[in-house]
């Protein structure tokens, strides 16, 4: 089945095609619509998973040399020669198993969800085409395939983000998503330019192969480029600002944003691209120390917000932060099992936060939640799975995969003591405002309006069937990966290993360096590795247990004590829960500026440069059109006149 590979995009713009135009020109009924988006998005995931099986059937060396699935030249251009062809290793697999298997569930979920909307197959035509860019992004061969996939998602945000574009708000989103991105996209595309130049070719492979031939400082400057790009996709620091203000669109479309497609193709292009990242120690760590800075950064974020779908989309970003820090830290499988357990727990988060604003006619707020478990009991349980699973406690996906990433920024020869601190502060700062929006939504006292009450009700089988599958897989999806320590096989990794190549030097016994430095520091005793990554992980989930308490005791026993605690520190309070004013500087300092630039080049240059000269050869025109117009005078003899000085002149000339 590997030479079919081609299906898995091939399928979702089948189904853009048929809804985009067949759908909207002849007005299909909604059941045609849902059926044949999600008919091809299940075939899709089908194709992916025979396509694995078909994998795991070679000897691990054979998963990674399978030759790609080219299907026909693209562009063949001087030096460049670039093909429409498919990467067939564990990684793209993988990754095209995450991304159609979840949107397929969040498919399904829409149809509920979106079932009274007038922009129905509008709806899924969008994201039908969402996933086509996604997946051609990630089993791309080369660089320019990549690209057109990486444009491609940026566009179908766009169009998503603000589906509702009769609103000012979701109109000023998509706006806000596209332009931020196209600053990152613009580092990616410098740096596509810059392996191009140095080694003439953008396919993958053959970068690889001759990465080699790259001096130290052109291997730093491609990776900390296509490192801005990430930035963007993914949402890290500085280029974040646009993912939060994207929950003006559809909450399916935020599942599938922050779970499955674009955000994480910043973090699957850097464990592409881990042959020269791993030749770049500073471009490393320029990505571990931001995706450290990140993660707790937007943890700090979300503590304070109670618009629910904010929340979750600063524990995005935050969790994104993770995922860098451990590609920063040659973690680069790591990295990529966490994206798979968070596109689990955090797409049945959304769902379920989508749920809710079902049960709840549309309701943001979680001040006028609270309640919900007894009338929402499907909604609360796989809710409650997945914010276990995002806290990280053991039994549950998240537990797996955080702390690996912990460990391998601990001991992993690129890591450091700081960078583990960072990663587990910020855990535990997660599992409080997870639990906290939990226990605000759901436990307490119902805060919604008297008619809102009268409503409140479980969302139909269509949505809560795709919560329950979701939940299951937040619990097991992590059992892939168990440590060693814990007496597990990490079966992920080595299914990755063909491509991503070992554990970094070090991982998997203490990193004696880090071990000494912090004995030496007073830090810690001196104990054996295997105790070490064992203690670790104990701190990382006690940690975890803290921020539960703390939610707990704030947000159940004491519910009076948080706004006392605002008023106490009310400047701190202020600034945090105004995202540092982070959106109102680059307003003051880019955009506004930006906006008197295009003001004045459109009032100073379009409409009085290049208006004005359209306007004066039109004039001209005019001008010598009347001129010309006093010849026709209508009379024969003054028209004789005319050919006679035409032929006296003609015949001087001849005579010269």
């Amino acid at each position: 089945m590997i030479e079919y590979v081609w299906l898995i995009p091939l399928l979702p713009a089948v189904g853009f095609l048929f809804n985009g135009l067949i759908g909207r020109w002849y007005n299909l009924d909604k059941r045609v619509v849902s059926w044949v988006a999600c008919s091809v998005l299940g075939l899709s995931f089908f194709f992916s998973i025979l396509v694995f099986f078909s994998l795991l059937k070679l000897p691990p060396d054979a998963r990674a040399a399978v030759p790609d699935k080219v299907l026909f030249d693209w562009i063949v251009s001087g030096g460049l020669k670039t093909v429409i062809g498919y990467k067939i290793d564990p990684l793209s697999i993988v990754m095209a198993m995450v991304v159609s298997g979840v949107s397929f569930f969040i498919h399904i979920y829409s149809v509920g969800y979106m079932h009274d909307d007038p922009g129905f197959t509008r709806y899924f035509a969008y994201l039908n085409l969402f996933v086509f860019m996604m997946l051609t992004l990630v089993l791309a061969n080369n660089f320019l395939l990549m690209f057109v996939g990486w444009e491609g998602v940026g566009l179908c945000s766009y169009l998503l983000i603000g589906f509702w574009f009769e609103r000012d708000a979701p109109a000023n989103a998509g706006k806000k998503a596209f332009v931020v991105n196209r600053v990152g996209d613009f580092g990616f595309l410098l740096g596509m330019f810059l392996i191009f130049a140095h080694l003439g070719t953008l396919e993958f492979n053959e970068v690889f192969a001759k990465a080699h031939l790259l001096d130290p400082v052109t291997v730093t400057m491609i990776t900390l480029l296509l490192f801005v790009g990430a930035t963007g996709k993914s949402a890290q620091i500085p280029l974040y600002v646009w993912l939060p203000d994207a929950m003006e669109g559809p909450t399916p479309v935020s599942s599938l944003i922050h779970a499955a497609t674009m955000v994480t193709s910043g973090v699957y292009m850097i464990a592409r691209c881990h042959v020269i990242y791993s030749m770049a120690p500073v471009s490393m760590a320029v990505v571990a120390i931001f995706g450290a800075a990140t993660a707790i950064y937007a943890a700090s974020m979300g503590i304070l917000q109670f618009d629910i779908k904010r929340v979750l989309a600063y524990s995005t970003i935050s969790q994104l932060g993770y995922m860098f820090l451990a590609v920063g830290v040659g973690a680069f499988s790591a990295g990529i099992f966490h994206l798979m357990t968070h596109a689990f727990f955090k797409g049945l988060l959304f769902l379920g936060a989508g749920s809710v604003m079902h049960a709840l006619s549309g309701e943001l707020d979680m001040r006028k939640m609270g309640g919900l478990w007894k009338k929402t009991p499907i909604t609360f349980w796989t809710f409650l799975m997945a914010t276990l699973a995002i806290a990280g406690i053991p039994g549950f996906s998240g537990f797996f995969s955080k702390d690996e990433i912990l460990w391998q920024a601990f001991s992993s020869p690129h890591g450091h003591l700081f960078l583990w601190l960072v990663g587990a502060v910020a855990a535990g700062m997660t599992a409080f405002y997870m639990f906290r929006l939990t226990f605000v939504t759901f436990l307490g006292q119902c805060r919604a309006s008297e008619e809102v009450k009268k409503h409140i009700h479980e969302s139909p089988p269509i949505m809560t069937v795709p919560l329950i599958i979701l939940a299951v897989l937040s619990v097991i999806g992590g059992y892939v990966g168990i440590p060693h320590v814990l007496g597990g096989r990490n079966y992920f990794h080595e299914f990755l290993a063909p491509v991503l190549g070992g554990l970094p030097e070090g991982a998997g016994h203490a990193s004696l360096s880090l071990i000494k430095s912090a004995y030496a520091a007073g830090a810690v005793e001196e104990i054996g590795s295997v105790n070490w990554e064992i203690i670790l992980m104990v701190v990382s989930v006690v940690i975890a247990l803290i921020g539960i308490s703390i939610a707990l005791y704030l947000y159940i026993l004491k519910p009076d004590v948080p706004k006392r605690l605002a008023q106490r520190f009310r400047t701190l309070y202020t600034i945090v829960f105004n995202k540092y004013y982070v959106d109102e500087i680059y307003e003051a300092c880019f955009v506004s500026s930006a906006k008197k630039i295009g003001t004045f080049f459109w009032r100073e240059f379009d409409d009085g440069v290049v208006d004005r000269s359209v306007n004066l050869v039109a004039g001209l025109m005019l001008w010598w059109g009347r001129v010309l117009r006093k010849i026709q005078t209508g009379y024969v003899q003054g028209y004789a006149l005319g050919i006679l000085l035409g032929a006296v002149v003609v015949i001087i000339f001849l005579i010269k």
